[in-house]
């Protein structure tokens, strides 16, 4: 839940910065959370470039700045705190938005001094504020706007949100309280954004939403004329367009939060065709495996079937890649269950894995369960659970020396070292594979081939 430091307003990679004209107002940007809240930041700030208002890299040189929190676990409250408590102080002039900002006496109990408080994806109230705080002075003959609008995300990779909100009840999770149940966007205006960020130097979309596999279901499917032809707003179809507005050496098409619902199987042999760019890369939020404590969860309960879903999955389509998380120290969790979950990991060899010990949550419906899991007991079974998953991917990569594979490049070094990833590698959540030399002709954002030298536990080294 911590805060990537490059989304920070001092080292924010907004695309449009160009030097503040005389007299234009201007407002800085901290951006908390997942991706979701991400996608947020930039279409806000979108709309307050369209209005004239310059962005600011940092504190200082802002009229007022911009807080968009998160409120899933109490953890990342605290860091929303601090947050607003540290724009206070640099700059005095704070609007706070995001998932936290359903809670506005939270806010004010903690800091008073905040201007205005909105709720999660209210863009309206964003801007009344910000209007109220710092009043727009456009100059229709210098502030122009790029197609793309702001990101705060590389150039050569973008999220891509499809949806807000959730139809799950899940006990430990208060997402559908903050940010509604599901309201999917219509398919051509998912797709109209996509086709605007490929052809503005896009090479990596990123699929997100609370739900994925559930797209269009409040819309019940609905279908949209896209270039010449009905599409569904269904997952398959949204996929199988998107994978086709680039060729799969020009573009990565990648899904995350992907629940596994029968239709998903209809997604896995888009992603074994060679001429599609959908990634061979599923992100799943299993959460667990023990059929008791995922009915604890008020999830599904089918840890067998999962597994035979998965081992179809690989065979139509050898080359996927299947991350997810876990929670450990679950209410109620025994060590049976643990060593369950255990067992299941062995089995389902999943190649990228990520772990969280539970904490309540206010509003959580999990906090009222009986029988809590000591803190000691949920950091051992953590630890026990991190090495399984450590040696599983320090083997998965160990098979991949002396492959061939394509790595897209993220950053370049002063010493000309090279940060990449392959296609099942999604950023700041998986590994990276580096390339210590023979980097002169590449570019961030370029797709190559490597050989692969070197596996870590997590990461790889290749050469071009």
């Amino acid at each position: 839940m911590s805060n990537p430091p490059d989304l920070r307003p001092d080292l924010a990679r907004a695309s449009v910065a160009e030097a503040r004209r005389p007299g234009q107002p201007t407002i800085g940007m901290v951006s908390l959370g997942c991706p979701k809240a991400l996608v947020d930041s930039e279409r806000i700030l979108t709309r307050l470039r369209a209005e004239g208002y310059g962005i600011s890299p940092d504190y200082a040189g802002a009229d007022a700045v911009i807080v968009n929190t998160c409120g899933f676990l109490d953890s990342a409250k605290a860091e929303s705190l601090e947050a607003i408590g540290e724009a206070l102080k640099e700059n005095g002039k704070v609007i706070v938005t995001g998932c936290l900002g359903a809670e506005p006496d939270y806010i004010t109990g903690a800091h008073p001094k905040v201007l205005a408080v909105t709720g999660p994806h209210q863009y309206e109230q964003v801007l009344d504020a910000v209007h109220g705080v710092v009043p727009p002075d456009p100059d229709p003959f210098v502030d122009l706007m790029p197609a793309s609008g702001v990101r705060l995300t590389p150039r050569h990779y973008s999220y891509l949100k499809i949806s807000e909100g959730c139809n799950h009840a899940c006990r430990f999770c208060i997402i559908p309280d903050m940010r509604g149940k599901l309201v999917s966007r219509p398919v051509h205006a998912v797709l109209r954004e996509a086709e605007k960020l490929v052809e503005s130097g896009v090479r990596e979309l990123l699929v997100i939403s609370q739900d994925t596999s559930a797209y269009g279901l409040d819309r019940r499917y609905s279908a949209h004329p896209w270039q010449g032809r009905e599409v569904r707003s269904h997952i398959t179809d949204l996929a199988r367009e998107l994978g086709q507005l680039g060729a799969p050496e020009e573009l990565w098409v990648r899904l995350h939060y992907v629940y596994p619902y029968p239709h998903v199987r209809e997604l896995i042999p888009l992603m074994a065709d060679t001429g599609n760019a959908l990634l061979p890369y599923l992100d799943i939020p299993f959460q667990h495996s023990h059929p008791e404590v995922l009915k604890r969860m008020a999830r599904p309960a089918a840890s067998a079937r999962t597994l035979d879903e998965i081992a179809a999955w690989r065979r139509d389509c050898p080359e996927i890649t299947l991350r997810s998380t876990f929670i450990v120290g679950y209410p109620g969790e025994t060590e049976a269950e643990f060593d369950h979950l255990l067992e299941w990991m062995d089995e389902a060899q999943l190649d990228r894995v990520g772990c969280f010990q539970y904490e309540n949550v206010d509003g959580a419906r999990s906090n009222a369960l009986p029988d809590h899991v000591p803190a000691e007991v949920k950091q051992e079974r953590w630890e026990r659970f991190m090495e399984k998953a450590q040696a599983i991917s320090e083997a998965k990569l160990a098979a991949k020396v002396g492959r061939q594979i394509e790595v897209i490049v993220d950053e370049i070094d002063e010493d000309g070292v090279a940060t990449c990833r392959s296609k099942a590698d999604a950023p700041e959540i998986d590994g990276n594979l580096f390339i210590d030399e023979g980097t002169a002709g590449l570019a961030v954002g370029d797709i190559v081939t490597v050989e692969v030298d070197e596996a870590g536990e997590y990461d790889l080294w290749g050469t071009i």
